[in-house]
Order: structure tokens, then C-alpha cells, then sequence
């Protein structure tokens, strides 16, 4: 290509250069289909990147930590939920990855299982329902590991939580899908569409 064929840089406070620059022109940040590509931004997909798992281990900590102080299953299950929603935003699905699935339904299902179960165990006991055991599990010279039983309510609680927040993605990104095909767009790789979705 010659110097004369070359395309003009354009100028250098113009609006539309910049946001030319900030648009990721590849599928290089997210795993899984970007709901509408008009919409991405690399500052955007590199924040949700780096924040994504550091969210989700906080969640984590939340739910753990709601035994003795402020969390729970439930406030760990929101933080956990923001996580997704962020890389929702961002232009990623609601997967992990491309190694294994999530299913909201199962999850929701799982949760409310496990929440009743935990729930209703002490009643074969003869305890009142809600009941908690609280198990010491030592390590020797290490320490020692205090776990409740009512932790498994939280745990119910926390998946019941994610399931329905990725169950709200999951119906934005096909309303999201429908709005990029009637634009134009090719729905293939949209969720919702005639791809993975």
C-alpha cells in the first residue's frame, strides 16, 4: 500500500476516533457472546476481567463470615449475583467459562433443596425445625475449625440467590438478542439466538 492510498488519521479531537480506540475490535476479553457488539467498551471488559473472580471471593467470604458477623447466604449470594451482572455488562454470558455450563434452574433448585433439607433435619431428631448443631473440628496443634450446621441453609440460600439473578440475565440477554436481529445484526451467536444461546 502506498503512501497516497493510505487512509487519513483522523483528527485528533474528534469524538469518533476515541471511541473507535475504546471499542475492542476482537472477542479477546470475555468468554462466551457479547449481547450487542455495538456496545463494548475495552475499559469495561478489562474491569469486569480483573473484578469478576475478586467479587466472587469476596461473596464467598460473605457467606462464610455470616455466622459471626454481617453476611450471610444471602447478602453473599447478591454480592455474587453483581458479579455476574458486571460481566454481563461487559459483553460475557453468564458462564464461567467454556468448560462446564450454568443452568439457573438448577441452581435454584439445588439451593431451595438444600435450604428445606437443612431445615427440616432436626425435626428426625426430635429438634424444633431450624435447629443448629455446632461440630468442633480440631487440627491438632493447628487450631481448631468450628462449623454450624445452619451453614448449609446459608449455602441453599446463596445458590437460590445466584440462580435467580442468572435467571434475570438470562432473560434480559434474549430480549437484548431480539433487539440486536431486529437492528440488523446477526443473531447467530446472540443468547436467544440461533447459536449457543
Amino acid at each position: 500500500m502506498t503512501a497516497s492510498q493510505e487512509k487519513p488519521a483522523p483528527p485528533a479531537g474528534d469524538a469518533e476516533s476515541w471511541a473507535r480506540m475504546d471499542r475492542p475490535s476482537g472477542r479477546w476479553m470475555l468468554t462466551g457472546t457479547c449481547p450487542d457488539s455495538r456496545e463494548r467498551t475495552l475499559v469495561l471488559e478489562a474491569a469486569a476481567r480483573l473484578l469478576f473472580p475478586v467479587v466472587l471471593v469476596f461473596s464467598v467470604f460473605l457467606l462464610l463470615e455470616g455466622h459471626y458477623g454481617p453476611g450471610g447466604g444471602f447478602s453473599g449470594g447478591l454480592v455474587a449475583g453483581l458479579a455476574f451482572v458486571l460481566r454481563h455488562i461487559a459483553g460475557g454470558d453468564d458462564n464461567l467459562g467454556s468448560r462446564f455450563r450454568i443452568r439457573p434452574p438448577v441452581l435454584v433448585g439445588t439451593g431451595l433443596i438444600v435450604a428445606v433439607l437443612t431445615a427440616l433435619a432436626p425435626v428426625a431428631w426430635g429438634d424444633p425445625v431450624l435447629a443448629s448443631v455446632k461440630w468442633t473440628i480440631t487440627f491438632g496443634p493447628f487450631g481448631y475449625l468450628d462449623i454450624v450446621s445452619s451453614l448449609l441453609l446459608d449455602v441453599g440460600v446463596y445458590l437460590l440467590i445466584i440462580g435467580v439473578v442468572l435467571d434475570l440475565l438470562r432473560s434480559l440477554g434474549s430480549g437484548i438478542a431480539r433487539d440486536a436481529r431486529e437492528a440488523g445484526e446477526d443473531g447467530e451467536d446472540l443468547p436467544g439466538g440461533g447459536g449457543r444461546g
